[in-house]
Parts: C-alpha cells; sequence; structure tokens
C-alpha cells in the first residue's frame, strides 16, 4: 500500500491569485513500499488521488524531476499551503534546499518562452489570446529571478496580484505583455550571474533522503 508523505495546495490559491470559483489543485508524493521494487511489476510513477483534485508522485519520480529543476515540482516543496505531512514528507521539506541549482534559469526561462510561443501561436491562428497562460508566463519568470537571487522557491505572488491579474483580465495590451517578458527575461539572466546557488543540485543529499524513506518502507 502507497502512504501519502506530502500533500499541498498548488495553482491560484497558494499564488494568491484565487477567486471565489477557483479550483482547488493538489499535488502530493507517495512512498512505495520497498519490496514492490524487486518484481517485475514495479509501482506507479505516478497517480491521480486520492484526494481530489490531486496528482501525486511516487517519490523517487518526484525527487528525478526536482533535481531536473522543474517548476511545477519544486512548488510542491514551497507551497504555503501543506494538507497532508508524514515524517518522510518532513524529511523531504528539510531536505529541499538540496534540490536548488542554477538549472533553474534554464528550466523557468524554457517554461515561460513555451508558454509565449503557444500564446504567439494561437493569436496567429485564431486572433484569440490565452491570457491566463500569459499570465503564468510572467509569473514563472518573477519566479526563476525570485529563486536565483534568495535561494528560496516564489510560490505565493500576492505583492504582484493585481498586475498578473490584469494580465488575465485581458486589461494589458499584448505588445505590453511581450515586451514585459522580454525584459524579465533578460532579469532572469542578471539574477542567473549573481546567484549564490550551485552549478548542480546536491544529488548526494538527495540519495541519503532516498535510502532513508527506502529503508523504513522495508516491511
Amino acid at each position: 500500500m502507497t502512504e501519502l508523505v506530502l500533500g499541498v495546495v498548488v495553482g491560484s490559491r497558494a499564488y494568491g491569485l484565487s477567486g471565489p470559483a477557483s479550483d482547488h489543485d493538489r499535488r502530493g508524493v507517495f512512498v512505495a513500499p520497498t519490496r514492490s521494487f524487486w518484481t517485475l511489476d514495479k509501482p506507479p510513477t505516478h497517480i491521480d488521488g486520492p484526494l481530489d483534485e490531486q496528482f501525486s508522485w511516487e517519490i523517487e519520480r518526484f525527487c528525478t524531476l526536482a533535481l531536473q529543476a522543474n517548476p511545477t515540482v519544486l512548488e510542491v516543496l514551497w507551497s504555503p499551503v501543506v494538507e497532508t505531512v508524514t515524517w518522510a514528507g518532513t524529511e523531504l521539506l528539510s531536505a529541499r534546499d538540496a534540490f536548488l541549482s542554477q538549472k533553474v534559469a534554464s528550466t523557468y526561462g524554457q517554461y515561460a518562452r513555451d508558454q509565449l510561443k503557444k500564446v504567439a501561436s494561437r493569436r496567429e491562428r485564431t486572433g484569440e489570446t490565452n491570457w491566463k497562460q500569459a499570465m503564468h508566463m510572467v509569473r514563472l519568470l518573477l519566479a526563476g529571478a525570485h529563486v536565483l537571487r534568495t535561494g528560496s522557491v516564489l510560490v505565493d505572488v500576492t505583492p504582484f496580484r493585481s498586475s498578473l491579474l490584469d494580465i488575465k483580465n485581458g486589461s494589458v495590451p499584448w505588445d505590453v505583455v511581450t515586451a514585459q517578458a522580454a525584459a524579465l527575461q533578460t532579469d532572469l539572466a542578471a539574477a542567473l550571474s549573481a546567484t549564490d546557488l550551485p552549478e548542480s543540485p546536491d544529488r548526494t543529499a538527495v540519495n541519503h533522503l532516498l535510502s532513508r524513506v527506502r529503508e523504513r518502507a522495508l516491511t
């Protein structure tokens, strides 16, 4: 039986951008029994649930993605809304700094560029603008520079709520949004040049974490 060891709220309710009808997007980390890895049929790397609107990763898969500086995964470790945490979840949160490295500059920057490309492509194809996607593109760039400068993942963007919601609501002209994105990409590069984050994450610390979890789950 798998065990949910960390469950958090992400999305608009964690970002400080929610409204009355916003979903409760949830993400989690679970631990599969160690013995389940000793057979041909391995446990799943991810599952839907167990709570509504929740997607959960097995801890090894989660760690792999976090080491790659995946923005969606890193947000789980810094979410201000924690619903479930066990001893293994506490261990994971205690080791969260080990996942951070200069890789965040490329992952956050690339995610934002991909978002911008998708929005621009849709505008050219249909004349419609996905303003919500444009807002998250800007949010990602703000968050990326913040990680590089502070060593902490920015999830709650309440200080930027008004300006971000203006983009989401379509109140900001598209050319202004693209100009802001270009300026934020420049700022991201500047943050990278001055960051104190290591070039690579601390895989040794993460391996020690996984070893402790697997040993305890050996029943």
